[in-house]
């Protein structure tokens, strides 16, 4: 651990770190827009169109940013993620119906593209192999963070002074973040060269055969479904407070990432993995028993099992995230690697489409409980794939090639034979 901390005391690691905090906290307010969408008319169908606009952006987006951030460069991307984020807040500033704010969140899913492979792939240069499942899990403990403040400090905006001004504060947080992408030093250049061709894309693509892609596909299942779907959820049971939903998940991430984010590394990728996917299912379905045990006369401590719900979603998600990401970068040739990190993240987001798509039409057509239940079941199969992730320690494997062993962890090299 002493070795890292010249890390994370770096100019570079810090400033990655701040820009992060400020775009996903501008980002983050948007946490609290289904409840915005249903005040304007909208039902669960509309919520679910409007945030699907955001993930399919990105869907199709992300691969291309993979593609082109080595020759266009980190730092353009990082600059047209942030600009497209404060433009979009402006937007809803002026918005008035919801087909427009599926245009805008549209836009912001093409602005979470750009700036997180870039800013991610940014921090993959700087950080040491043999700490990578650490360092990563590290540097996502800015963007926990705005996922816990975002929506107390949006709820205390929209409260006082409406979603209007809340759309502001994400604008001037957006601003923030390209100022400090403006001052930062150190970002990789742009690589010379033309630009990628189509062969470059079908070897990506490739990469959806692994079984890592599969499980980022239902983490992003899930994620985007409880995100979506939670603050209208508990607006219908009558919560107040939900914020501390959102403080416990990412105070739980935050806490297992801190005190044992060094286990992904130690222990291996799959040794965190599988029972982070079972933990994270058993939050979905307290979810469910809620919708199916809350009515007249029934006294249930709701906020207390919603936050418990938080905190084993967010442990679960503090691990899995990192530890799914540092698997795809250990498996990938470097010279692949961006194309890899973006069509894992559209994976994800894919997840995040289907959820809040396909569950928002269940639970306006027969309701909270079956969906939940439905999202449990699915779950239930995310958790069967992890178990196709072949054990292996952490350790580097000498057995290996000498360049293999250096850049692949042994749990890694496991799971690429397993999974090729």
């Amino acid at each position: 651990m002493t070795s890292a901390i010249p890390l994370l005391v770096s100019r570079p690691f810090l400033q990655a770190m701040l820009m992060n905090f400020l775009f996903f906290m501008g980002m983050n307010l948007f946490l609290l827009l289904p409840i915005h969408v249903q005040q304007m008319g909208g039902d669960e169908a509309h919520v679910g169109l409007v945030q699907g606009a955001y993930s399919l952006a990105g869907i199709l987006f992300q691969p291309l940013v993979g593609l082109w951030v080595n020759r266009l460069g980190r730092g353009f991307f990082m600059r047209l993620g942030a600009l497209l984020l404060a433009l979009s807040a402006v937007g809803f500033v002026l918005s008035h119906s919801i087909p427009l704010h599926a245009v805008l969140r549209a836009l912001q899913g093409l602005a979470f593209s750009a700036f997180f492979v870039a800013n991610y792939i940014h921090i993959v240069d700087l950080v040491p192999v043999d700490r990578r499942g650490w360092a990563l899990g590290i540097f996502g403990l800015s963007g926990l963070t705005s996922t816990a403040l975002a929506p107390l400090l949006g709820e205390a905006v929209v409260r006082h002074a409406g979603f209007r001004w809340c759309f502001v504060l994400a604008a001037l947080l957006a601003g923030g973040a390209f100022a400090i992408i403006l001052r930062t030093r150190g970002i990789r250049p742009p690589a010379p060269g033309g630009g990628p061709g189509l062969e470059e894309l079908r070897e990506g693509l490739r990469e959806l055969l692994r079984v890592h892609m599969v499980l980022g596909f239902f983490f992003g299942l899930g994620t985007g479904t409880v995100f979506t779907f939670l603050p209208t959820f508990a607006e219908q049971l009558g919560v107040t407070g939900l914020g501390l939903f959102y403080t416990a998940y990412a105070a739980s991430a935050v806490a297992v990432r801190v005190f044992g984010g060094n286990l992904i590394d130690t222990r291996g990728r799959r040794a965190v993995i599988v029972p982070c996917m079972i933990i994270f299912a058993a939050a979905v379905c307290i979810f469910a028993l809620l919708a199916g045990s809350v009515g007249p006369g029934v006294r249930v401590p709701v906020l207390s099992f919603i936050v418990l719900a938080g905190l084993l979603g967010g442990g679960a998600h503090g691990f899995l995230y990192p530890a799914l990401s540092a698997l795809l970068v250990d498996v990938t040739p470097e010279a692949r690697r961006a194309s890899a990190v973006g069509i894992f993240s559209a994976v994800c987001l894919l997840g995040n489409a289907v959820g809040a798509v396909a569950f928002g039409y269940i639970a306006h057509g027969v309701g909270y409980t079956p969906m939940w239940i439905a999202l449990a079941v699915v779950m239930a199969g995310g958790i069967v794939a992890s178990f196709r992730l072949a054990p292996g320690p952490g350790a580097v494997r000498a057995a290996e090639s000498p360049s293999t062993a250096r850049a692949v962890p042994g749990a890694a090299v496991a799971e690429l034979r397993a999974d090729r």
